[in-house]
Parts: structure tokens; C-alpha cells; sequence
């Protein structure tokens, strides 16, 4: 599995083949914040590569997410309520008992992610790709 440390080399390296960081709009200071306090609240982490991050039970309560590709991440019991995940790649991700009380998930994609068990009270899902995707109320593949 990927740590923290591969995680942020992978960043970097990421960001020397883009020839700047210009690019990538997430705070440096709040990824290094995640990684040392598994907590990051009202955080700007949109854009960032998140994947196969073990994120279990981070508190990422207001975080902004929009497009980060978290892919195979690990957010079980994490605090995303309020956060914005807005065009953000889920794929794969743990999402089981995940707080996304008023989430913004607009654009997401939620392909093949068991929400069964997630808190999705007030979550804003309008536009989100469910494809074979595991929700409270059943199987969703509208989006496939």
C-alpha cells in the first residue's frame, strides 16, 4: 500500500514533469497537515493526487476536494461532511460508514463505491456517475 512518504514524492514528481505547480491548486501546508494529523478540516486539497491514501477516519469535516482523484483511497469512518468533492474521483475508494452529511459530490465519480453504509443525509448528488455503485437505497447503475 502507498504511504504517506510515496505519496508525496509522487507529488513532487508529479509536479517537476508539469514544469510548474502552477497547475495544481491544492496547499502544500494542508497535505502536509493530512499526512502528519490524519485531520485536515476547511483544508484546500482540490486537485490533489490522493491514491490508495489510507485516509481511514480522517477528519476532512469543510475540506475542499474538488477533482482529486482519490482512487482507491481509504476514507472508511472518515469525517466528509460539508466537504466538497465536487468532479472528484472516488473510484474505488472506501467509503463504508464515511460522513458525507452535506457533501458536495456533484460531478463525482462513483463507480463501483459502496455507499451502503455511508451518511449521505442532505449530500448534494445531482450529476454524480453511479455505476454499479452500492447506496442505501440499492444498487444505482443510472450512470453506466
Amino acid at each position: 500500500m502507498w504511504s504517506f512518504q510515496r505519496l508525496t514524492a509522487l507529488l513532487v514528481l508529479t509536479m517537476a514533469l508539469c514544469g510548474s505547480g502552477a497547475a495544481i491548486a491544492f496547499d502544500e501546508a494542508d497535505l502536509v497537515k493530512l499526512q502528519a494529523l490524519n485531520a485536515c478540516e476547511g483544508c484546500d486539497l482540490s486537485g490533489a493526487h490522493l491514491y490508495f491514501a489510507k485516509l481511514g477516519g480522517a477528519n476532512l469535516e469543510n475540506a475542499n476536494l474538488s477533482e482529486a482523484n482519490l482512487f482507491g483511497a481509504d476514507l472508511e469512518n472518515a469525517d466528509l461532511s460539508f466537504a466538497n468533492l465536487s468532479e472528484a474521483s472516488l473510484r474505488g475508494a472506501d467509503l463504508g460508514r464515511a460522513n458525507l452529511e452535506n457533501a458536495t459530490l456533484s460531478g463525482a465519480n462513483l463507480s463501483g463505491i459502496d455507499l451502503s453504509t455511508a451518511i449521505l443525509k442532505g449530500a448534494k448528488i445531482e450529476g454524480a456517475t453511479f455505476c454499479k455503485t452500492l447506496t442505501p437505497w440499492g444498487e444505482d447503475n443510472s450512470g453506466c
